[in-house]
């Protein structure tokens, strides 16, 4: 095994930091500030606002905010108020170590990322039409320069990848017991890389190529490290940016006095390739190949969000206690095959095609939760969401480590009147622990939270 595995190219991290016409405008400005999220379901987040989060992600059937946007607009309806505006925050607090024997262990640095969200909607008539910015999801981790990763290149590793949408959903009460809806998404998609490997595993991910750098590389494969750089220094943008579109539909019908029914699909992604700027990547190698280094382009190929179908039943077993639950499916398999990058030299010319494989699996999430209202101002929440790890061992990135499986979660909501509330969550995501193709161990756990103040006009 070499003490300096290449990080398969799902080269990703996540970092979310920190009347009509005001949240309009506030949800504009919330796009420009959106930046990555930390996602728990492969790179999907785990729960959408601490309503739904509290009760372990279930959101199909039950009402829990302008957050139905994000996942099924049709529950937009079951809101008890002409309109509503929500405001939130969230803290994903992951912790990722990566192992090799014989050498330190390596602990990423990306323990903490702020994630805002706003969503606003409004009942006219049979109508329910609305407006949100919410990130989607993204992963990523970051190492030090003296880490094994960095392959003795003496500069960090990371990677940063975050996905977000502005949300458009229009929902129609089609009879009082069903509603019908869907979105339209604007989508855009930001990423950071800075990853090291020895010349001959990067000579591994070349695909083809032409030019004067096609013919340079070869003379790069005894290089000691080879690194591949695309990075800056905005905590809410990438180097590489994409935008593009997405859409969703969805249903909730009520079966009877105490149970309703959901379901929704989330389309596939239509985003154009992420590209950094003229001279915005390098390729660079260690001095015993010469100390090249070359600026360029970067293009990451074909990268998209995949479509999901989600079903939910939520049931009001008492006057006081809700209980839900969904099953979700994640199409992985058909956007994360592999990690495409093509790199255009604006140096010494040419180019050059890479390619990492990810074979990744479709992935069957579990929502179940229950809500307790403990009188007419707090109500307690608790839930549990479980879904497989959807990358295969042998292809796992240990700085896009999207391993995470259970998440045990805990909420709480407070109305201080009837018109404003405060609500708060709480998700614990064990430790899971796998070893790569590469001979990396990687162990992954997560502690977040969810804030929301909302208020109903």
């Amino acid at each position: 095994m070499s003490p300096n595995p290449l990080p398969n190219p799902n080269p990703l991290r996540g970092r979310q930091r920190t009347a009509v016409a005001a949240p309009v405008a506030a949800a504009a400005a919330m796009a420009c500030l959106a930046g990555p999220a930390l996602a728990t379901n492969g790179m999907n987040m785990e729960g959408y606002g601490p309503i739904s989060s509290g009760m372990g992600g279930v959101s199909q059937a039950v009402d829990h905010g302008t957050a139905a946007m994000a996942q099924n607009p049709a529950t937009l309806a079951l809101m008890t108020s002409p309109a509503r505006l929500d405001v939130a925050v969230g803290r994903l607090g992951p912790r990722v170590s990566s192992s090799v024997p014989g050498m330190p262990t390596a602990d990423s640095g990306g323990t903490s990322y702020w994630m805002p969200a706003i969503g606003y909607a409004r009942k006219s008539g049979s109508l329910t039409w609305g407006l949100g910015v919410f990130a989607q999801g993204g992963m990523g981790t970051e190492y030090g320069a003296d880490s094994f990763l960095a392959a003795g290149s003496g500069r960090p590793v990371r990677s940063e990848l975050g996905v977000g949408r502005v949300l458009l959903p229009l929902v129609w009460q089609a009879t009082p017991e069903l509603a019908i809806g869907g979105s339209v998404d604007f989508v855009w998609a930001n990423l950071d890389l800075r990853m090291a490997a020895s010349g001959a595993q990067l000579g591994q991910m070349v695909t083809g190529g032409s030019g004067n750098l096609y013919g340079a590389l070869p003379a790069l494969g005894g290089a000691s490290w080879a690194r591949i750089d695309f990075s800056n220094s905005n905590d809410f943008t990438g180097a590489a940016k994409a935008t593009g579109w997405a859409g969703k539909l969805g249903l909730v019908w009520r079966a009877a006095p105490e149970v309703s029914l959901g379901a929704s699909y989330q389309f596939k992604t239509s985003l154009g390739d992420m590209k950094t700027s003229r001279t915005g990547a390098t390729l660079s190698a260690s001095p015993d190949a010469g100390s090249f280094t070359d600026s360029g382009r970067m293009t990451v190929v074909d990268f998209q969000w995949p479509a999901m179908a989600a079903l939910g039943v939520a049931w009001q077993a008492t006057p006081t206690v809700l209980v839900g639950a969904d099953v979700k499916r994640i199409e992985w398999a058909d956007v994360m095959k592999s990690f495409k990058m093509r790199y255009d030299s604006a140096g010494i010319g040419g180019s050059v095609s890479l390619a990492l494989p990810q074979h990744w699996k479709n992935q069957t999430v579990t929502n179940v939760g229950v809500a307790w209202s403990a009188n007419a101002q707090l109500t307690l929440r608790a839930g549990v969401n479980h879904a497989d790890n959807a990358i295969p061992d042998l292809y796992v990135n240990p700085i896009f480590p999207a391993t995470v499986e259970d998440h045990y979660t805990l909420g709480l909501g407070y109305a201080f009147t009837p018109a404003h509330e405060l609500n708060v969550s709480y998700a614990y995501a064990p430790r899971v622990k796998v070893t790569s193709g590469g001979g990396v161990t990687i162990t992954h756990k997560q502690h977040n939270v969810q804030l929301m103040y909302s208020a109903r006009f």
